[in-house]
């Protein structure tokens, strides 16, 4: 990982993502870093080690495992990441904070989610994503709890446009579904943490059946991540009170609302077309402004 290969806005969202994988030691060590208010690079080692109670070796371990070349490169990365104004925008939310407060943080929380998740957005994944969603003879959706309702949404749209998706919540529908596809289908994993058994039980068997698998999460390293032939990952921080799943719910759902105009831009007389029909359908559900 260097400065001149890798946008500074993604600095904290890879090394977030690869903090699953680090021992609870190397974890210390990286929040020390984080935490520690006037970090530049004047900051020598051996201060990083002593602050963290580890070996100065430690913590040039701990750098390499993260994908730097070593301490002084993982230590401009940080400083570098640290002054940019989205990586100020994150703050823990306080039982003591005004509504205002409450307001700022949260939204503000979102903002860096999405400017990060920016960031990190492989191109190449996320057309050759589009290609297959548009071609698939059978879109499944895999996901469980809020995962689901994110694959509901986006399966929702599809169907404005005359595409159709399916969505499974339940472990062994998921399976039935995984085994019933083939190589002109897709299946669709959605996991915030990618650690999600019963949808990495139905990819690995969807795959295994012959479909093509793209998982939508937010860890790269995870073991969703590791079975599926694409990968679009969101990027948030977390919060004691909030969990990162909110922040990094609103990322994912802008990456599925670009995928969703992609797949329609493929072919956009037919998407235009069945969006007239299917909201034609759902007028007379509607009331007028004078409704009661």
């Amino acid at each position: 990982m260097t400065l001149t290969s890798l946008d500074l806005k993604a600095v904290g969202p890879r090394i977030r993502m690869m903090m699953p994988h680090l021992t609870p030691l190397e974890a210390k060590v990286v929040e020390t870093v984080f935490g520690r208010r006037g970090f530049d690079e004047t900051i020598p080692l051996k201060q990083i080690a002593e602050e963290a109670g580890v070996s100065e070796a430690m913590v040039v371990k701990i750098a390499k495992k993260l994908g730097f070349s070593g301490y002084r490169d993982f230590r401009t990365a940080v400083y570098e990441y640290s002054r940019l104004p989205t990586a100020e925008m994150h703050q823990e939310l306080s039982v003591d904070d005004s509504s205002a407060e409450i307001v700022q943080k949260v939204f503000r929380t979102s903002i860096q989610a999405l400017e990060e998740t920016l960031a990190i957005l492989d191109m190449d994944d996320f057309d050759r994503a589009a290609d297959l969603l548009y071609r698939a003879k059978n879109r499944d959706f895999y996901g469980v709890g809020g995962s689901a309702q994110i694959a509901r949404d986006v399966s929702h749209k599809f169907l404005r446009i005359g595409i159709r998706a399916s969505v499974y919540d339940d472990s062994h529908m998921m399976l039935m579904s995984a085994s019933l596809l083939g190589a002109d289908d897709i299946a669709v994993g959605f996991s915030h943490s990618g650690n999600t058994s019963a949808v990495i039980d139905a990819i690995h068997l969807a795959r295994k059946s012959g479909a093509r698998t793209l998982a939508i999460t937010n860890y790269d390293n995870s073991p969703l991540a590791a079975i599926a032939d694409i990968v679009l990952c969101s990027t948030a921080q977390g919060s004691p009170l909030m969990g990162e799943n909110a922040a990094a719910r609103i990322a994912q759902l802008n990456i599925l609302d670009a995928l969703f105009v992609a797949v329609a831009q493929r072919d956009y007389q037919a998407a235009e077309r069945n969006l007239g029909r299917t909201m034609s359908a759902v007028t007379s559900k509607r009331r007028d402004k004078g409704g009661s």
